[in-house]
């Protein structure tokens, strides 16, 4: 499947080299050159052609309406689970889209930052949901995104450290009029919610042009989450200002039962109720195999 996949690359030249892979990978993901060129580098071309089509159809409308035509971002969500790779997705994406011609300009937002801060998820008693819808300043995010679309000159959205595992306060992720704008994050693909019998409410991929599912086996996800565990408890967990440090003394067979308590009671919970549901509402569906490579591509023709 991925390799007539591949064969829709065409001439489409790969621009990025094994450094550039180094610093795009996530934690754990052993994605190579060749698969970018595989999976990857055809689906820049295919969305390189939906963004100049929809810049097309603004400017006919424009026409229409006798108005200037103003450049409207075209916006693309990424969905998944935790662990499941979105983040490194993300990135490969937005350093292929850039390296186009005719939209030089692409900017990449992680939901994350729109996380309620951990002060405000302990008032409403919601730490052990974070991640899940409730715990996320959905309005906020509207905001941004439709002031993203809306052409405006600059859009801010705060930041989020996994250190601290809490937003940063002061700092914000500015982004200015991009020709491409990719929105990474759990629960982007969310349906509309009625609330007492009103209209449906102006959802986040109301905003897309485009939308990615990564998808793999749950058990091979859970496997993901606790190596990655595993591996930030020897790291980044040793600093006294993590927030996980507290886990950085604990022996590997205690490490495994703490990360796959986290990952049941709380990422697996997530995914069943409000992650895996939506996967059917994305574009295009990358679904991956226990070596992290990419084993099946599903494209919504309609």
């Amino acid at each position: 499947m991925t390799e007539d996949w591949g064969d829709l690359r065409e001439d489409t030249p790969l621009t990025l080299s094994e450094e550039d892979l180094k610093i795009l990978r996530g934690w754990g993901e052993r994605i190579s050159l060749d698969e970018v060129s595989e999976v990857y580098l055809p689906l820049s071309r295919l969305l390189n052609l939906y963004v100049g089509a929809t810049q097309e159809l603004y400017r006919a409308t424009g026409e229409f309406l006798r108005k200037r035509h103003d450049k409207v971002p075209y916006i693309i969500g990424v969905a998944g689970s935790v662990a499941v790779g979105k983040s490194t997705t993300a990135r490969i994406l937005r350093e292929l889209l850039a390296r186009w011609p005719n939209h030089p300009k692409v900017d990449l937002v992680t939901t994350d930052g729109f996380l309620y801060p951990n002060a405000v998820l302990e008032k409403r008693e919601l730490m052990g949901r974070k991640g899940f819808p409730e715990s996320f300043d959905i309005k906020r995010l509207v905001r941004f995104l439709n002031s993203v679309k809306s052409g405006c000159a600059r859009a801010s959205a705060p930041v989020y450290s996994h250190f601290f595992y809490d937003i940063v306060p002061d700092e914000e992720v500015v982004v200015q009029q991009p020709d491409i704008l990719i929105v990474e994050g759990l629960n982007v693909l969310q349906g509309p919610r009625i609330i007492d019998g009103g209209a449906p409410e102006l959802i986040v991929s109301d905003f897309f042009d485009f939308s990615v599912y990564i998808d793999a086996d749950e058990s091979v996800i859970r496997d993901w989450y606790i190596q990655r565990f595993l591996d930030l408890r020897k790291t980044s967990f040793q600093n006294p200002d993590a927030y996980f440090h507290r886990y950085a003394g604990l022996s590997d067979e205690e490490a495994v039962e703490v990360a796959d308590g986290i990952w049941t009671s709380i990422n697996l919970a997530n995914l069943h109720q409000n992650i895996l549901p939506t996967r059917q509402r994305a574009d295009l569906i990358l679904r991956k195999g226990k070596d992290h490579s990419i084993s099946d591509i599903y494209l919504r023709k309609l």
